[in-house]
């Protein structure tokens, strides 16, 4: 039987667990997350055809009611192009080029930061608002969702990067000094061994979850720019 931890348990006992269980806990947390963000959108879905269908009084969309094209396509390209460099860079990463991963992940930050810059003026330039028709309703709160859960990915690839980027000198199979990746450099072990192995699992975690937020984004221009 493992020991129970308690307060005064000795660092041994209750570090250092296998990476390949923590790699396996992100990789099932990416695919539930990217299943929870899906119902997110699944309702703005079904509430576009919906009132389409039941275009009340002729007011589901109104000729003013035409947000730019131009900004939202480049916006979805940016997103695209940011899932691809994920992908990218972790073929780079598994290939042993950790510089050019690295490139390939700022570069996706960059493109993401963009994306959410360009859905800011495209709000702005808008005129109209939410209670202007049906289309107006779906359309503002179908972007203000993709707005958060692209800062959520901003947040997540902002932190794999800097992690490369911090430990970027450490020869390939060693480890920094025990506490540093954990952020408490008081401790005597680490919570996981080998912590820096699980660089490779966090970048495979995020890049499929770009790709899905990236589809999500894909649909998005297509349904609400095109259709």
């Amino acid at each position: 039987m493992t020991e129970l931890a308690h307060e005064g348990t000795p660092y041994a006992v209750v570090e250092e667990e296998s990476p390949d269980l923590a790699a396996r806990n992100l990789s099932t947390g990416a695919h539930l997350w990217a299943s929870a963000t899906a119902f997110f959108f699944i309702g703005f879905l079904f509430a576009y055809f919906y009132l389409r269908s039941l275009n009340n009084n002729a007011m589901w969309r109104p000729k003013h009611v035409d947000p730019s094209i131009t900004l939202g396509t480049i916006l979805t390209a940016c997103v695209v192009g940011a899932a691809l460099l994920l992908r990218f860079g972790l073929a780079d990463q598994r290939a042993g080029r950790r510089s050019q991963w690295r490139k390939k992940g700022g570069l996706a930050l960059a493109l993401l930061v963009v994306a959410v810059a360009l859905q800011i003026a495209l709000w702005a330039s808008n005129g109209f608002g939410p209670t202007q028709g049906g289309y107006a309703s779906v359309y503002m709160g179908w972007t203000a969702f993709l707005f958060v859960f692209l800062l959520g990915l901003i947040f997540w690839v902002e932190t794999v990067v800097a992690t490369a980027v911090r430990y970027r000198k450490v020869a390939v199979g060693d480890t920094p000094p025990p506490g540093h990746a954990s952020g408490d450099p008081h401790r005597m072990r680490h919570d996981i061994a080998d912590p820096l192995s699980l660089l490779r699992a966090q970048l495979a975690a995020v890049a499929f979850y770009a790709q899905f937020l990236a589809g999500i984004a894909v649909i998005t221009w297509i349904i609400l720019y095109l259709a």
